[in-house]
C-alpha cells in the first residue's frame, strides 16, 4: 500500500531523513520508533505533503504522491493524526469532529455513519459533544484527536505519537482502540516512543536513530532484540 523508497528530506545544509526504505502492506500495523528528533515526524509531514523531499520517492498504491497537494492526499486515503493533536481548543468536541469530514462534506449519510463509529469507540466523546476540545482531559483530547482523523475515512491511518503526556492507564486503553481501529480495516502507521506498548500491537518496525533505519523486523524480532530492548524498553 504504502512504499517509501531512498527518502531523504534535508532542511538547508542538514539532512533530517536520509536514504530511508519503509513498507506498509494493506491491513498491517507496522510502527516507527525512535527518541525524540530521530526523524519519525519529519518522514510522517513527507507522506502527508507537508514536507517536499531532495530525493527518492513516496508510493501509494504504487502511484506516486510527490505532486499531490495535502489536500488530494487526504482525499486519496492517507490521513494524519499529528503529534500534540491539533485540536481547535474552541470549537465543540462536535465541531472539531465534522473539520475532519471536510473532504466527505457533501456525503452526509457517509458523514453520519463515520460520527457515529467514532462514538462507537469513544463514547466520551459524545457526552461531551458540546464541551470545547480545550475544557477536555488530555486523555480526552487524544481521543477527539484520533476521532477527527477517522472522520475523513482513512486507508492509511499516521498515528504520530498518541501515547505522549497521557498516564500508564489511558496508554493502555489508546493502544487497545489503536489495535480495533487497525482490525476494523484501517492500515495504520505508528510512530511511537513507547516501544513495549507499541509492539506488542504491531506487526512489523522500524527503528529510527539520526534520521535513517538502524533496526527493521517483525514485532517479536524488535522485542527480542537486545539494543532495541536496552534503548528503547529497558531489559
Amino acid at each position: 500500500m504504502l512504499k517509501l523508497a531512498g527518502l531523504s528530506v534535508d532542511y538547508g545544509s542538514f539532512t533530517a531523513i536520509k536514504n530511508v526504505d519503509i513498507e506498509v502492506n494493506e491491513g498491517e500495523l507496522v510502527v516507527l520508533l525512535g527518541a525524540n528528533g530521530a526523524g519519525k515526524s519529519t518522514v510522517f509531514k513527507a507522506i502527508s505533503g507537508i514536507e517536499k523531499w531532495s530525493d527518492g520517492d513516496i508510493l501509494f498504491n504504487g502511484s506516486s504522491i510527490k505532486k499531490k497537494s495535502p489536500d488530494r492526499i487526504v482525499k486519496a486515503g492517507i490521513v494524519q493524526c499529528a503529534e500534540g493533536r491539533e485540536l481547535f481548543d474552541r470549537m465543540t468536541v462536535y465541531e472539531n469532529l465534522i473539520m475532519g469530514a471536510y473532504v466527505h462534506r457533501r456525503k452526509k449519510a457517509e458523514v453520519k455513519k463515520s460520527l457515529g463509529h467514532v462514538y462507537e469507540l469513544f463514547p466520551i466523546l459524545e457526552e461531551k459533544k458540546e464541551s470545547a476540545a480545550g475544557s477536555l482531559s488530555g486523555g480526552q483530547q487524544q481521543m477527539l484527536a484520533i476521532g477527527r482523523s477517522l472522520m475523513s475515512r482513512p486507508k492509511l491511518l499516521l498515528l504520530d505519537e498518541p501515547s505522549i503526556g497521557l498516564a500508564p492507564l489511558i496508554v493502555e486503553q489508546m493502544f487497545d482502540v489503536i489495535q480495533k481501529i487497525n482490525e476494523e480495516g484501517t492500515t495504520v502507521l505508528l510512530a511511537e516512543q513507547n516501544a513495549n506498548a507499541a509492539l506488542k500491537i504491531a506487526d512489523r518496525g522500524y527503528v529510527f536513530e539520526s534520521g535513517s533505519i538502524v533496526v527493521k523486523g517483525s514485532s517479536n524480532e524488535l522485542l527480542t532484540n537486545d539494543s532495541v530492548r536496552k534503548a528503547y524498553i529497558g531489559a
